[in-house]
């Protein structure tokens, strides 16, 4: 089983890069399945506080809060998220054998997952000079700065077509099935 983990800040790429690698590996015939750390927070957002998916805004403010301040720091389960990803992953392994997940943002998030398996690829993505729309608040959020500190990525990426990102996942890939 591989698993992809990717990260950057918001609005780099992230999610559109991973619809890219996992179109690759199934070229090379893997089964993928795309995935978010982050999905118990959004499914509270839109179970039990009205958030509509299907709008363009994520409720960004309601996951810092809920994932940072309450679960991680007040409640004081810094693993929960990856825990519940994790466990994901085990149940889920029974009909994928690729798992990309689009949506990294803390450094514990990469250590733990090359912890908790063997063969974790972590993938950066960064989009230079592009305002990504937040607020100071919440562009100054650790969620937002931590990864600037990190530099143990297997692959970086700079986001600036999609015809690159494509090249990106398709080199990627290949680097991959060539270790």
């Amino acid at each position: 089983m591989k698993i992809f983990v990717i990260g950057g800040a918001a609005k780099s790429g992230k999610n559109t890069f991973g619809k890219y690698l996992r179109e690759e590996l199934k070229n090379y015939g893997y089964k993928p399945c795309v995935m978010h750390i982050t999905e118990t927070l959004y499914s509270y957002a839109r179970n039990y506080f009205s958030w509509n998916e299907n709008a363009d805004e994520k409720p960004r403010e309601f996951l810092q809060k809920m994932g940072i301040e309450i679960i991680k720091e007040k409640m004081h389960k810094p693993y929960f998220l990856i825990d519940r990803t994790c466990e994901d992953i085990e149940i889920l392994s029974n009909f994928f054998d690729a798992f990309i997940i689009t949506d990294a943002r803390l450094i514990m998030e990469f250590e733990e997952f090359r912890k908790r398996f063997d063969d974790v690829v972590i993938i950066k993505i960064s989009r230079s000079n592009f305002d990504n729309g937040l607020t100071e608040e919440e562009k100054n959020h650790v969620t937002e700065t931590e990864l600037f500190d990190y530099d143990k990525y297997d692959y970086e990426i700079e986001n600036d077509s999609f015809e690159a990102m494509v090249k990106d996942a398709r080199r990627i890939v290949e680097l991959e099935e060539g270790k």
